[in-house]
């Protein structure tokens, strides 16, 4: 089971299947809205989330880890383009591309979102570890799926590592 952790003890548990799916329609929605600095690191710490390279049931991570910024106003639009990420997912946005039918996206999206909305940046207690610096942040567009991909970590996107 994968974990993806929000505040006050709130958590997304998904099997391995799920989490695929979750990833998946996260980084349709992420290609499309990325736009400043942070956005793109969050897009690379998605990228990590690739369980067909980083190993099943391995994957997740805790908002209390991310580092949202170091001002009330960056926190702020740190949680608010993840807020707009979820909602544009929550559109189905460009899911008619995917080659399955996400099968219990929208509930994982809305259980999510609702962790997301609920959580305050500012009790965060970074990890340098859990998301991406600056100098890896997924700045690199898959030309075949037209999302961003996993540079500099590996040269595939998450739909070309899983052979999409």
């Amino acid at each position: 089971m994968n974990v993806f952790r929000g505040g006050d003890g709130h958590y997304l548990e998904m099997t391995n299947g799920g989490t695929a799916v979750f990833v998946d329609v996260l980084m349709l929605a992420v290609s499309t809205l990325a736009h400043d600095p942070w956005d793109f690191r969050f897009a690379a710490l998605l990228t990590l989330q690739d369980q067909s390279i980083m190993g099943r049931g391995v994957v997740g991570f805790d908002l209390a880890d991310l580092d949202w910024g170091d001002t009330p106003h960056e926190r702020a639009a740190a949680k608010d383009f993840l807020l707009r990420v979820l909602d544009l997912a929550l559109t189905n946005h460009r899911w008619d591309e995917l080659t399955y039918e996400p099968p219990r996206a929208e509930g994982y999206l809305r259980t999510y979102r609702s962790m997301v909305e609920e959580f305050d940046p500012g009790t965060a207690k970074a990890d340098a570890a859990a998301l991406p610096g600056p100098e890896n942040a997924a700045m690199a567009s898959c030309v075949r799926h037209r999302v961003l991909d996993a540079l500099p970590f590996w040269d595939v996107c998450v739909f070309c590592a899983a052979g999409v």
